[in-house]
């Protein structure tokens, strides 16, 4: 059987398009906001003392700052694909705190096994190719008993402007969202302990449908899967898929978009197993995340 790599997703054009990102992200994104404002909510419900939190997916730092601000005595790292991304979030720290920085990518994380405490991620694990290999990268730093808390998008995410898409051409416009039961049950492969899932619809709502497009744009979370269109779409096409989106309007006037947001816990197991890193991948202890003195 002939794998269909038409959602196939290019790491380094995902690097690219966060990185160009970067400067007008929090302009845009609200929905990353709000989800993450109920997984810190989630994390209020752990008894948790963490000596070390890694954010994977950190972006420009919106969830790393108030787990800089809750556990004031806890070595702190952002980790994100995009240099850029980074240098925003290290703006938001509090001038009493300081946050550990790492460029790289949540399938292969350059840290030691067993040396987080929390792992938490918020909207990132949909640009990982492999989720097989990162739910196993996750239980490998976490300590044992250690807590995953993440968010993820399901594939009814953005349903109505795929669907009027398909309406318009034969091409993928939107990138392919995992099933929360396969999601499940790679965190089940992987050996985490206690894997619970769960999801809800968020809909957020637009003017017309070339307004939300723009802030995917914006975001950097347009679609870069391998079977998206070449070249520019042209004009004839794109009306098309806007006279399509135009039977989801609503009584209000507004169009919805629509995100299934599906929310993930897991813990690290007792016994660890042993997984191999792969070759040539440069792994940091934590002893060499040295604070830096503020300058002046």
């Amino acid at each position: 059987m002939t794998e269909d790599r038409s959602f196939y997703l290019d790491k380094k054009l995902i690097q690219e398009s966060f990185n160009q990102s970067a400067a007008h992200y929090d302009e845009v994104a609200v929905l990353q906001r709000e989800v993450g404002n109920r997984l810190l909510e989630r994390l209020e419900l752990v008894r948790l003392t963490p000596q070390t939190i890694l954010d994977v997916g950190c972006g420009t730092g919106f969830t790393t700052t108030p787990l800089l601000k809750k556990y004031r005595k806890t070595q702190v790292i952002g980790l994100d694909i995009a240099f850029n991304m980074l240098t925003i979030a290290r703006r938001r720290v509090p001038w009493f705190r300081t946050l550990h920085c790492l460029c790289g990518d949540a399938e292969a994380l350059p840290l030691a096994d067993d040396s987080c405490d929390l792992l938490l991620s918020n909207l990132t694990l949909q640009w990982c190719g492999d989720l097989d290999r990162t739910f196993r990268e996750f239980r490998r730093v976490l300590k044992p008993g250690g807590l995953l808390l993440f968010t993820t998008l399901g594939p009814d995410t953005l349903i109505e402007l795929r669907r009027s898409w398909e309406a318009a051409d034969g091409y993928n416009h939107v990138n392919a969202f995992i099933d929360m039961h396969d999601i499940g049950d790679a965190m089940v492969r992987a050996a985490l302990a206690g894997p619970v899932m769960d999801m809800e619809s968020i809909t957020l709502t637009y003017q017309d449908v070339f307004t939300l497009m723009r802030d995917l744009k914006t975001l950097g979370a347009h679609n870069i899967s391998a079977g998206r269109a070449p070249g520019l779409t042209g004009r004839r096409r794109l009306q098309a898929m806007g006279a399509a989106y135009e039977q989801y309007r609503q009584p209000d006037g507004l169009l919805p978009a629509t995100y299934e947001v599906v929310y993930g816990h897991a813990w690290g197991p007792a016994k660890k197993l042993s997984t191999p890193r792969p070759d040539g991948q440069a792994v940091f202890p934590l002893s060499q995340l040295r604070r830096r003195r503020p300058a002046g």
